[in-house]
Formats: C-alpha cells, sequence, structure tokens
C-alpha cells in the first residue's frame, strides 16, 4: 500500500514525505511490530531519536521489512548531553552502531539547549558526518530564528528541517513563516498535543461531521494544509491508516482559520520554551 502518502523536496534536495510515524515509547518486540505495520499501511518516515531508547527497534524494524532500504526515511536525534563537538561525533555514530544502520535519512539537534552554548558545534558535527555519508540530511528541533541564523552564520550550512511542537494550541504562526522564508522545512511533534485530551470539542467535531472524517484526520489535514510535515504516533494498524488517510479531502479557508485561532500564548504542552529549555 505504498505511495500513499505525497513527498516534499528539502533545501538540500531529499524528498520526504509530509506524514511519518513518530515512534516514541514504541520498544522491543511490539514495538517492530507496530513499525513493521505502519511500513505496510504506507508509511515511509520513521522519527525516532537517542533519548527515546528505541533506536535498534527502528533498525530491526528496517532489517525486517520488505521494503527497501532506499524507499524509507530514518530519523533520529542528538541528546543535549552530547553537544560537545567530539562527543557528538561518538553519539551519531552509536545511533547507527544501536539501529544497525548505514546511515540515517535525517538526524537532528533535538533541542538547542542556549545555556550550554555547544550547539554550533553539534551542528558541524553533523555537517562532518552528512560529508563522511552517515546521514543524507540534517536538521534541528526546537531552534528558535536566532539560533537558526547563528547556525548558518557561523557554519554556512542551514538545517533542512526544524522539528517543533506545532498543534491546534501552539500554532508557531511566526516561526512557520520564517520557516518558510528561509527554505526550512517545519515538522510538527505532538500534532493532537499529547493524548488528544483536549481536541474532542468544537469546531474539530463539527468539521469532522462535515466531512465525513475523524477528529484526527481534521487535524491532520490541517498540518498538511500549513504545510508541515506531521509525525503523529500509533502503535495501532488502525489509527494508523486512519492518520494517512487524509488526502481525499480539503479543509476551506473558514475552517482553516476555526483551528488556528484555538492557539494561545500559553499552549505549550510543557512550558518547553527552547529560549531556556534544557534537554539532557
Amino acid at each position: 500500500m505504498g505511495n500513499l502518502i505525497p513527498e516534499i523536496i528539502l533545501n538540500d534536495g531529499m524528498s520526504i514525505p509530509v506524514i511519518g510515524l513518530g515512534s516514541y515509547k514504541l520498544k522491543g518486540n511490539n514495538g517492530v511490530n507496530s513499525i513493521l505495520s505502519a511500513i505496510d499501511i504506507g508509511y515511509r518516515l520513521i522519527d525516532s531519536a537517542y533519548n527515546y531508547e528505541n533506536e535498534g527497534t527502528v533498525g530491526e524494524a528496517v532489517r525486517r521489512s520488505s521494503v527497501l532500504r532506499e524507499e524509507l526515511r530514518i530519523t533520529s536525534k542528538l541528546p543535549g548531553r552530547y553537544h560537545e563537538y567530539d562527543k557528538a561525533v561518538t553519539t551519531i555514530q552509536e545511533s547507527l552502531y544501536r539501529a544497525n544502520l548505514d546511515y540515517y535519512d535525517l538526524y537532528l539537534i533535538h533541542w538547542p539547549n542556549p545555556k550550554q552554548e555547544q550547539y554550533v558545534e553539534a551542528w558541524q558535527a553533523l555537517i562532518d558526518a552528512k560529508k563522511q555519508g552517515l546521514i543524507r540530511s540534517i536538521g534541528v528541533c526546537n531552534f528558535l530564528p536566532e539560533h537558526l541564523e547563528r547556525l548558518e552564520k557561523e557554519t554556512g550550512v542551514k538545517p533542512s528541517i526544524n522539528q517543533i511542537e506545532l498543534h491546534p494550541f501552539f500554532n508557531q504562526a511566526e516561526q512557520r513563516k520564517w520557516h518558510e522564508e528561509n527554505s526550512i522545512a517545519t515538522e510538527s511533534w505532538s500534532p493532537f498535543t499529547r493524548g488528544l485530551k483536549d481536541i474532542n470539542i468544537d469546531p474539530f467535531q463539527t468539521i469532522a461531521i462535515q466531512h465525513n472524517k475523524t477528529i484526527s484526520q481534521v487535524i491532520l489535514r490541517w498540518h498538511y494544509q500549513l504545510g508541515a510535515i506531521s509525525i503523529p504516533k500509533s502503535a495501532s494498524p488502525a489509527r494508523q491508516l486512519e492518520n494517512i488517510s487524509i488526502f481525499d479531502f480539503s479543509l476551506d479557508d473558514a475552517e482553516m482559520r476555526k483551528i488556528s485561532d484555538l492557539t494561545r500564548p500559553d499552549g505549550r504542552i510543557n512550558n518547553q520554551d527552547p529560549a531556556t529549555y534544557e534537554e539532557f
């Protein structure tokens, strides 16, 4: 059931699907089976991280899958405690050893950790790993415009993607506009908000009924029409299929505005402000 998901081209020329599978908490054999299910259904982008402690699970699913490795886009992320250049280089290598992969398609710095002042040397490690063929495309997560500008100014290389907290209650309009103006793709983590706890309300219900879709599908369609890549997590094959079945309807401008208008200044899930938050 491949080719269900459209792709975009990143600023370095690599293609990437507009919806991927978030793998947080997918571990062990159950995790492998969940990821295999997603690949069988049509997912080609799998998102992981060093700190999720499941790179091995993702790698095992890649090996068991009948889909060719070059058709997949596997992501992992560098944790904050390894931003120092030499530690970053070793951690990238360790990420590959854990997954038993020859390369990652996308490798990201998980948080800028601005108090440490080491994210530029971490970025240089990613640049060098890409030159060595260990990574195809390099990006970041949770970087603010000032962090992104500094990366390009000091290394001459801008990220291909910035994965940020983005959901209807925190729509990141200014950050998304900055990304668009600077040819950096936006990727949404926690696209529903965690646990779907706030979404069983209007306008989601009304819009979902209007289109004969689920609320989750409406929200993922909203992300897609914003131009953002989303990575919803699900271990359920039925939900996995539901989450990518969003390309047969469209939200009109009024529906898009009703969802976007739900944003609020304090909309972050855990108040993780990249200007101050430190991840280790």
